[in-house]
């Protein structure tokens, strides 16, 4: 197979869907590799390293879309892209598409093969190709949030930790999954008090056992959310449904209630957000200010540490990239369930249900299409 590597064109996104190392493993199973030239620079991965180990460099994303049976991305297809998608080509990337309806539609149209790192998931329901992306920002969200604390940064001046004689600063977190439980850690390290909701009470007690008595575990309810935030100093909005739209969990009512230089990290902001005010920001202006309230709803936050997050990432996706490129997208999903529930749009139909129910269009399973 001609598995295309794109250089990311998404605001300061610096990784890149697949390291030398990995290119090296799809050339010693058979496959062409064509990497976008510059594409690995800001993860620390020049083109010579890539022409090392065998990959073809590409001038230009026209003649990889032009040439790839596979495309390859980090993040979704942007708009400069949807014309060049062919009709079933594999774009294989983050696509968080319940929260996209204009590149929905476009997968639609174009009939390719969209395979969603998201909602590839393993039979005890984790989701391999999310968690590294989703440790990173766990562990991002706090430091984003202690720096948004400080006054400079329009913050009301609270250092996270506190030091002997003073209070540490309140940390709520909502979501006791990947991304809470690091950031629950790195709120907890630093010595901040930290509140973790979740509804799931088998996850509340495995937190309770492996957490520090810094770390509280509270069972999530719009009650307990309405008493905890009017004390906390930093939310992170950490809840995720797979592939579906996440829910509102804070309304801007509620942000009435809220210290004023509080700040709000939405990590769901890529499924639509997890609170009424969020909307997605980027690096380069990362934060706004809602009743007094900061958010910082950057939808690519791991972007902002390239060299972890692209090991990681790589890492967690050669392995199914690999699978797919010596099967093809059929054979694959057919032996391996957990990339048949990758599918999300697969020659013109919604196959994913979570997200033809965000935008009320038909779902066909994607049983029917691999039994054609």
């Amino acid at each position: 197979m001609i598995v295309g590597v794109l250089k990311e064109i998404k605001a300061e996104e610096n990784r890149i869907a697949m390291t030398p190392a990995g290119v090296e493993v799809m050339k010693h199973n058979g496959h062409t590799v064509l990497v976008e030239k510059c594409a690995g620079v800001g993860s620390g991965f020049g083109d010579g390293d890539y022409a090392a180990v065998g990959a073809q460099l590409v001038a230009t994303p026209q003649e990889i879309y032009d040439r790839a049976e596979m495309i390859m991305h980090v993040k979704e297809p942007l708009p400069s892209e949807y014309g060049l998608i062919r009709e079933d080509q594999i774009i294989f990337t983050y696509l968080h598409l319940a929260a996209d309806e204009e590149l929905t539609l476009e997968l639609i149209k174009r009939k390719s093969v969209s395979i969603a790192y998201e909602t590839i998931q393993k039979s005890d329901r984790s989701l391999p190709l999310l968690t590294p992306m989703s440790e990173v920002a766990g562990r991002m969200a706090i430091q984003q949030g202690a720096k948004y604390l400080e006054m400079a940064q329009g913050g009301h001046g609270i250092l996270l930790g506190g030091v002997p004689g003073v209070d540490p600063g309140h940390v709520v977190i909502i979501g006791g999954g990947v991304v809470g439980t690091n950031a629950a850690k790195m709120a907890c390290g630093l010595g901040a008090k930290v509140y973790v909701l979740d509804m799931n009470l088998d996850r509340l007690r495995y937190l309770s056992d492996v957490m520090p008595k810094n770390c509280f575990l509270l069972y999530s309810s719009p009650a307990a959310i309405r008493d905890l935030i009017p004390r906390a100093d930093v939310v992170v909005g950490a809840v995720l449904i797979p592939g579906a739209k996440a829910p509102r969990l804070i309304t801007r009512e509620m942000l009435k209630t809220m210290k004023k230089g509080a700040v709000l990290v939405d990590v769901a902001i890529d499924q639509g957000g997890c609170f009424e005010t969020s909307r997605p920001t980027t690096h380069k202006d990362p934060t706004y200010v809602v009743e007094g309230v900061i958010h910082y709803c950057v939808a690519n936050m791991p972007g902002a540490v390239p060299k972890t997050s692209t090991l990681a990432l790589t890492n967690a996706t050669l392995p199914y990239a690999v699978e797919i490129a010596n099967k093809g997208w059929k054979q694959a999903m057919l032996e391996n369930p957990e990339i048949k529930l990758g599918a999300n749009v697969v020659r013109g139909s919604i196959t994913f249900k979570a997200v033809a129910e965000a935008f009320g269009l038909d779902y066909r399973p994607i049983d029917d299409l691999l039994a054609d």
